[in-house]
């Protein structure tokens, strides 16, 4: 096998475990924050609040 292949390998391997690392934060993710929580504009709205427009 030449160096194309192992690289190849690597890849895979690497893609591999990003998959794993993003399921996995998933996982954590959801399993701390609740869905209200999750997909709520509080931020923004707060940011909004706080917005200066000078003219």
């Amino acid at each position: 096998m030449d160096i194309w292949n192992y690289l190849e390998y690597a890849a895979w391997a690497l893609s591999a475990m990003f998959g794993v690392l993003i399921v996995a934060n998933w996982f954590k993710i959801d399993s701390t924050y609740s869905e209200d929580v999750l997909t709520s504009s509080r931020e923004g709205e707060l940011e909004a609040m706080t917005e200066q427009h000078k003219l």
